[in-house]
């Protein structure tokens, strides 16, 4: 494991050719890192972790895409890693650190050299092409949208999946014979690339797959990315408790105090109940999320970085123009919550800004955000820009309200 370091390394750059020699050869290309060898300089770091429980199986995977957008941006506004192994590191983040300790793929599957051969004991014979470690960002989003939404799974699959999502083909094929939908399908494949790492012995012939898990959760406890979507365990007998769908965020760092803890842990559950409640939509490629994912490990990312985040949150299914009765009731909800709140909140409005036209009486919506290339059915490239953090939390311009704003809207809702 290799974190970058802000200091020169403290070994020696020279290194005397022979004993008897007094030339040395200097080593000009050494890049200053921290070295760490073993698998508890990543495992053994600290997180904040949130499992919600959903109301059905559709909920928690809307969760699931949502938050997996939201993984790099609380990752970054948590950030509280900056010293590894008594030196202080070039990053904030824990995460690349803890990918590295537990990548378990062989050189084939990391696409650094080919093995014709293979390695039979392996899933795939290691060398299926795997491009993130076992702990990672996530590889495909999985909402594929009720029946009131026809299309919506299709817009999902072929715009925002634009990352390589190698799956185990026998997997796949299992799944959608069982009557499966394929985004579900991919993202369970996708699950089974990996060997499980830990199996305990009695628990593997001996499980009954008809009536346990176990199986299934060696792999899916073993598979850690920013968010995981977990099915209901079985109910073994009545006394035992009723857990259904439930979606776990995992990206956030751990704080000092109780008391951070418990506000970046309220505010994420608020933020969960707003996206449900206003149906919002938080979707940008996959691609932007993983870039976001490496901006977050930046030094002080919360205040200096900038973030791919999508500039309108309509829903998906409202009309042709994307600003919708119940987008622009959004943005009317806010605009009161703002009334009388002390100058901490920031207003949605940018009332200094000459350039946004003031709205026309009895039209809710102004000109500027009407006017933004966002709407749905447009160019993808269009419907999302960088952002501060600042930007995403408190608002930006007349067309993006921001995260807390909503939040309070809802809570005077």
């Amino acid at each position: 494991i290799a974190a970058p370091a802000t200091t020169p390394p403290t070994t020696p750059t020279t290194t005397p050719t022979t004993p008897t020699e007094n030339k040395k050869i200097i080593s000009n290309n050494i890049r200053p890192a921290i070295h760490m060898d073993a698998m508890a300089f990543g495992m053994g770091c600290c997180c904040l972790q949130i499992t919600f429980q959903a109301k059905d199986m559709d909920e928690s995977r809307y969760m699931y895409d949502q938050l997996a957008v939201m993984a790099p941006i609380m990752m970054a506004l948590t950030a509280s890693t900056p010293v590894m192994k008594g030196r202080l590191a070039d990053i904030d983040c824990r995460w690349g650190v803890i990918s590295e300790s537990v990548d378990c793929r062989t050189p084939t599957e990391q696409g650094s050299k080919e093995n014709k051969d293979g390695q039979t004991k392996l899933v795939g014979n290691g060398q299926r092409r795997i491009q993130k470690s076992r702990y990672d960002s996530i590889s495909t989003y999985i909402f594929q949208g009720p029946d009131v939404l026809p299309g919506m799974g299709n817009r999902v699959l072929n715009m925002y999946n634009d990352i390589p999502v190698p799956i185990d083909e026998e997997s796949y094929q299992l799944l959608r014979d069982a009557g499966v939908d394929p985004a579900l399908s991919q993202h369970i494949a996708h699950l089974f690339i990996r060997d499980p790492l830990v199996i305990f012995e009695g628990a593997v012939e001996e499980v009954d797959d008809d009536t346990q898990t176990e199986h299934f959760e060696s792999i899916q406890s073993t598979n850690w990315q920013t968010v995981r979507w977990k099915p209901p365990p079985p109910r073994n007998s009545p006394n035992d408790p009723h857990i259904g769908w439930r979606t776990e965020f995992r990206s956030m760092e751990i704080q000092l105090t109780d008391f951070e803890n418990a506000a970046f842990t309220i505010f994420t559950v608020l933020l969960t109940r707003v996206i449900l409640s206003f149906d919002l939509n938080l979707y940008i490629p996959l691609s932007r999320v993983d870039a976001n994912m490496q901006r977050a490990h930046s030094r002080d990312a919360a205040r200096k970085g900038k973030f791919f985040f999508r500039r309108h949150m309509a829903p998906l299914e409202e009309g042709d123009d994307g600003y919708g009765v119940k987008y622009s009731s959004i943005f009317e909800r806010v605009g009161n919550s703002n009334n009388g709140r002390n100058n901490n909140t920031v207003s949605t409005s940018n009332n200094n800004n000459n350039d946004v036209n003031p709205r026309e009486e009895g039209d809710n919506v102004s000109e500027q955000r009407r006017n933004a290339p966002v709407a749905n059915g447009s160019d993808e490239e269009n419907s999302y820009e960088e952002m501060t953090i600042d930007e995403i939390m408190n608002g930006k311009g007349d067309y993006f309200p921001g995260l807390i704003p909503l939040v309070l809207a809802y809570l005077d809702f």
